[in-house]
């Protein structure tokens, strides 16, 4: 990690969730370009989606780079090394390990991911790692972006306690609005801190419907990612995000959205449209 700008006292935590195909991996690349491009690094990466979409579209190969998922190295120390679960916390005795072998490393921003669970069962010792690595690590970036797997399951497992922002991407089904509440309430529920909770409507989201999800949802909308060929002639060819056209449509429309909370702003919290 050797990023362009001084990292702030606290990282400001964005957590990007959605249900399947609403675009929230492209939306989490491109705004990882967007905070490149504004001097906003270094950045941490959290990819907790088993599928690892999130490297292919910044461009890293973990496996070719050598770099081990959370999953893997729960594996080899607990099972590989026969190391047991009694004395030290699991959770802190690899955290070393993750940092040492598990993290991806350059210029501008790093890459962490969580991986395929490491047994039959839950996610219960992996998660449990990389929230303590979290906890200690975030203060080094200027931003954690935060690519959640599908659905709402993840939220229980709450790898963070804290986040500065959710950001809820939304597709064209009738279950918006039961998708987005069920959200809010689990939230509440498992107790996590957010000062924001935003709605973005992904490239597949129809327009006329945007004016219903502002009165519906009043304040927490920010606006819709644009529809653009590029993106999907990327993400289709295996291509980098990062190196997309700073004219393509779906990128500026990134750079809008994440401007209105004032994301980009050195002065404090981002804002509440």
């Amino acid at each position: 990690m050797d990023g362009q700008s001084s990292p702030r006292d606290k990282a400001k935590t964005l957590l990007v969730m959605g249900r399947g195909g609403t675009g929230k991996t492209s939306f989490v690349a491109l705004a990882a370009k967007h905070f490149i491009a504004a001097g906003k690094t270094p950045l941490l990466l959290v990819d907790l989606d088993p599928d690892q979409n999130l490297g292919e579209m910044v461009g890293v190969d973990l496996e070719s780079e050598g770099v081990k998922t959370i999953s893997e190295l729960v594996t080899d120390t607990f099972i590989g090394r026969g190391g047991t679960l009694g004395g030290i916390a699991p959770s802190e005795r690899i955290e070393n390990r993750i940092w040492g072998e598990g993290l991806y490393e350059s210029d501008f921003f790093d890459l962490v991911a969580i991986g395929t669970r490491w047994v039959e069962g839950c996610y219960c010792l992996p998660d449990a790692a990389l929230k303590v690595a979290l906890t200690s690590i975030t203060k080094n970036y200027r931003f954690v972006l935060i690519d959640s797997p599908a659905g709402l399951e993840h939220l229980n497992r709450k790898i963070t306690s804290h986040v500065d922002a959710i950001i809820d991407i939304v597709g064209p089904s009738g279950r918006t609005f039961g998708h987005v509440r069920r959200s809010r309430q689990i939230i509440r529920e498992v107790n996590i801190s957010t000062g924001h909770f935003y709605i973005v409507g992904g490239f597949l989201y129809p327009a006329p419907e945007e004016q219903w999800i502002k009165e519906t949802f009043p304040g927490n909308y920010l606006g819709k990612v644009a529809a653009d060929p590029a993106v999907q002639e990327y993400v289709l060819s295996g291509r980098s995000l990062l190196e997309i056209h700073p004219d393509s449509p779906g990128y500026r429309s990134v750079q809008e959205i994440l401007k209105r909370p004032g994301f980009d702003s050195d002065s404090g919290d981002p804002v509440s449209s």
